[in-house]
């Protein structure tokens, strides 16, 4: 049966901000700041500043991969995507999830046993180190700066809710501090440990929130899924438009767009620097494999309750609701507001901000990580750390100078943007760029420098310009069709290697090949190459 969707039969929330939010909000802050002070006396030396000294176990890493994964595109992005288009925003829900099983097949545990700090280390253990660093250094940089861009403004949206008086542009810059305080201080191990609290929260407040949607069909799936078969909004020029939220079509006009934005999100995950950093922080590839099945888990999870609150959101707040009430990405604090009051909203609205520090904490201090080590020591000094410390040193400076691109950046995008989107984008650029090369460096025997290079350095550009011709930034006369790059710049990330490789008259020693596999399937030797 149809359950009535008028507003008016819905309690509404209570406009403005709250002084319980505001309050749990500064105690979050001032609770993962003694995790940084702590975290800072320990985080002396290379190792421990860039993978937490290998001390994680399973368990606290696949928290912290699920808490740096579950980002603001997660909680607010794609809860508002669906509370305002349905089924196409699921969607995103769906390819997310999916997308680890990439990482578990594939990445993580050749990648645990084969590096050291970064990505690049893989790629550059049997070709020429200075290139192919540089060019994986360029590619992380830009995938972290999308990635962070998307945190950013979901932070000025949710800040601005909650402090009276406070512009978007505040938020973004405080926010924006805090996470350059956090890496800058406490490195990866400080990190760790909010993106741990963060997932415990995050994953607490979704599951209550998702009882209370239920809860209100009487827990009757039926009820709950017929309820979004006619939904109400307003269209531009002022009729009532009704509306079936399980159908397609609402954001996917074109159905090549979903298959992009698919591939997108399937391929992203396992060439995303701020996930595969993560598995550098456990003590060997035993533990980063099940570190992967809890992060799937967790996930897992997570991406089921966004069903519930996603949904939920449309069916008894609405659309016009939502678009005058901060918009798409304030669905699920709102929703909060409306069946658990002030204090529920206070919560949600705290654990959302834990999201977004987290994650963005994570993009920096990968960002930095890989300059530092790829960039400032490889390349520029040959492998060798000009004075001890140094490495740390640029670590931190980076960490400035990446804070300082993502808080521009966001102002000047400005709040309206929905963080799922820019997400997808991010993950288009990591498919195309670092996907490609990873998997060839680890299973095919011809691939060299040259390709390596060509495969970043391509991927990456070919993403960018179809993202800045597509019909989002080219509102009149797009070149480019679809919204989300992925289906020809992932590709086109493939056939420049492979054609970079074939070009190329350099032929990689068979001897480093064979050991870089046996390395990477077993683990031999992983420890001597880890040790600082």
């Amino acid at each position: 049966m149809n359950v009535p969707l008028l507003l008016s039969t819905v309690a509404q929330p209570v406009d403005g901000p709250s002084q319980i939010s505001l309050w749990m909000f500064l105690a979050f802050v001032a609770g993962t700041l003694v995790i940084t002070y702590f975290s800072a006396r320990k985080s002396t030396g290379a190792s421990a500043y860039f993978a937490a000294g290998r001390s994680i176990t399973g368990w606290q890493n696949g928290l912290a991969v699920a808490g740096d994964y579950m980002s603001a595109a997660s909680f607010l992005g794609i809860a508002g995507m669906i509370a305002m288009n349905g089924y196409d925003g699921f969607m995103y829900s769906v390819g997310f999830l999916v997308a680890y099983l990439t990482v578990l097949f594939i990445v993580a545990e050749p990648l645990r046993n084969a590096g050291k700090y970064t990505m690049a280390d893989v790629l550059a253990y049997r070709l020429s180190p200075r290139p192919v660093r540089a060019a994986a250094s360029l590619s992380t940089l830009t995938v972290s700066i999308f990635y962070m861009i998307a945190q950013m403004v979901g932070a000025g949206v949710l800040v601005r809710q909650l402090i009276p008086g406070v512009s978007y542009e505040i938020a973004v810059i405080g926010v924006g501090i805090l996470m350059v305080v956090y890496v800058v201080f406490g490195g990866m191990l400080a990190t760790t440990w909010v993106q741990i609290i963060k997932a415990v929260l995050l994953i607490t407040g979704s599951l209550f929130l998702s009882v209370l949607v239920l809860n209100r069909f009487d827990f009757d799936l039926g009820k709950f899924f017929s309820s979004l078969t006619a939904i109400k909004s307003t269209a531009a020029n002022g009729d009532t438009v009704v509306r079936n939220f399980l159908t397609p079509g609402l954001i996917f006009k074109n159905p090549w767009d979903q298959i992009s934005l698919g591939m997108a999100l399937l391929f992203g995950t396992a060439g995303l620097p701020h996930i595969l950093i993560r598995f550098y922080t456990v003590p060997d590839a035993r533990t980063a494999r099940s570190s992967v099945v809890w992060a799937m888990l967790i996930i897992g999870l997570f991406y089921i309750m966004t069903t519930f609150f996603g949904f939920g959101a449309a069916a008894l707040l609405g659309p016009d609701y939502l678009e005058k009430h901060g918009g798409t990405n304030m669905a699920a604090p709102e929703l909060a507001r409306l069946l658990g009051g002030e204090i529920f909203f206070a919560f949600i609205s705290a654990v959302a901000f834990a999201t977004i520090l987290a994650v963005v904490a994570g993009l920096t201090i990968s960002a930095s990580t890989s300059f530092a080590h790829d960039f400032y020591s490889n390349v520029m000094h040959h492998g060798k750390e000009a004075k001890p410390g140094d490495e740390v040193r640029v670590a931190r400076i980076t960490a400035f100078v990446v804070g300082a691109l993502g808080i521009l950046i966001a102002i000047i995008l400005g709040p309206g943007v929905n963080v799922a989107f820019l997400v997808g984008l991010a993950f288009a650029v990591a498919a195309s760029a670092n996907l490609p090369v990873i998997l060839f460096s680890l299973f095919w025997k011809r691939f060299n420098t040259v390709g390596a290079v060509c495969g970043l350095i391509g991927g990456l550009l070919s993403s960018i310009f179809l993202i800045l011709v597509s019909p989002d930034f080219m509102k009149e006369s797009p070149l480019f069709p679809l919204k989300n790059p992925a289906l020809v710049s992932i590709p086109f990330g493939f056939l420049a290697s492979w054609i970079g490789t074939l070009l190329s008259s350099e032929i990689p020693s068979d001897e480093k090949f064979t050991e870089l596999t046996v390395r990477a399937n077993t683990g031999l030797g992983s420890e001597k190459a880890t040790e600082h």
